[in-house]
């Protein structure tokens, strides 16, 4: 009787693990995958800003074990650099990936969320988006668009800009052509230059053939690559109009509320791995690339003098505070930047400010 009763138990159990398995195993062959479209306006594989697509695409497939894999296109590949936030928003691709300060034309308030002159450096921006209310606003802009924004990566502090005449006064701005966009460029236009938005690919022609005097990028490492020293004499900081020039990547509403909330996770962590990791690259590549420009390729570095940096503060306060007025929208995100940039001042005074100048007290 005993052995009757362990093996009617034994039997039991064995029947209880197979219908436990089999739920399991039949989620499994149901389970949904998903491929996604992401558009980029920058070359492809280009170094820092066309690599972070790219790594977000490899972070996601690994994390989702392939349910969803995320093929990348750089500029022109699909679309034009400058048609990636419309070919998100109606859904030609799932995703994109470029600079909130192009899509200016279509909204207004879009400049607020790459970089504003003399406003947040890198470390300070994400604090505004991700801890100061930032990305909350920045997907209430986007959403009449269909698409819901992520912070995709940070240059850092960028350069000035390359120049074919030197910069000593205001005066050397006037009939200056600059490729620069966003808020900077309307700065450069109330100072007597010419502002001109063009995409990354078209810069060292047109720097080559005249079509700009001038062109900014983004820092040594990019401009390097780009070889911008071959067509340019002088090349300046600091980056007055993109102190911490931010990324996007921006998803299509549609696309992302399809996904099942495990894959809607990873496609937030992946952004927020590659937005830290782009930041992370430019820290370590930008002063070794600037070596090579000054040692090994001539360039001439300069600094913008201050009272030219001083003039173009100015002219920067007065374009932000008409750029506020256009809609209650943008005066509740110019507000947020602003309280956010003089409670970072206010702290980093006595620590990072406080903290660069003590490691040079012996330098």
């Amino acid at each position: 009787m005993r052995y009757v009763i362990i093996f009617a138990l034994f039997g039991l159990l064995y029947g209880c693990a197979g219908e436990v398995d089999k739920p399991r195993v039949a989620s499994q062959e149901v389970e949904q995958t998903f491929k996604w479209k992401l558009m980029t306006t920058w070359p492809k594989n280009y170094p820092g800003l066309g690599t972070a697509p790219e790594t977000f695409a490899k972070l996601v497939e690994r994390m989702s074990a392939g349910r969803l894999s995320v093929s990348v296109f750089g500029a022109g590949q699909l679309v034009p650099a400058f048609e990636v936030f419309d070919a998100v928003s109606q859904g030609t691709a799932e995703m994109g990936h470029g600079a909130a300060y192009y899509w200016t034309g279509k909204i207004k308030g879009a400049v607020f969320f790459t970089a504003v002159p003399f406003g947040l450096n890198a470390q300070e921006m994400n604090g505004w988006l991700h801890h100061g209310g930032g990305l909350e606003l920045w997907r209430e802009l986007y959403a009449p668009f269909n698409l819901i924004p992520f912070a995709g990566g940070n240059t850092g502090v960028q350069m000035a800009g390359w120049y074919n005449r030197e910069i000593n006064s205001m005066a050397d701005i006037k009939g200056l052509k600059m490729r620069i966009p966003g808020i900077g460029g309307e700065v450069i236009t109330r100072a007597g230059g010419t502002s001109v938005t063009m995409p990354g690919g078209d810069l060292y022609t047109s720097m080559q053939t005249g079509v700009i005097d001038a062109t900014e990028w983004v820092g040594p490492y990019n401009d390097l690559a780009f070889g911008f020293h071959q067509v340019a004499k002088y090349y300046y900081y600091p980056g007055w109009h993109e102190p911490g020039a931010m990324l996007e990547l921006v998803v299509n509403a549609d696309a992302y509320a399809s996904l099942p909330d495990d894959l809607k996770a990873i496609v937030e962590v992946a952004a927020r791995a590659v937005n830290q990791d782009v930041l992370d690259e430019y820290t370590s590549r930008n002063n070794q690339a600037l070596i090579d420009l000054v040692d090994q390729h001539g360039v001439e570095l300069r600094k913008l003098p201050n009272e030219v940096l001083a003039e173009l503060e100015r002219l920067s306060a007065e374009v932000l505070d008409e750029l506020a007025a256009e809609n209650e929208l943008t005066q509740r995100i110019s507000a947020s930047i602003k309280t956010f940039k003089e409670n970072a001042m206010a702290y980093h005074a006595i620590s990072e400010e406080a903290y660069y100048d003590a490691r040079r007290v012996n330098k």
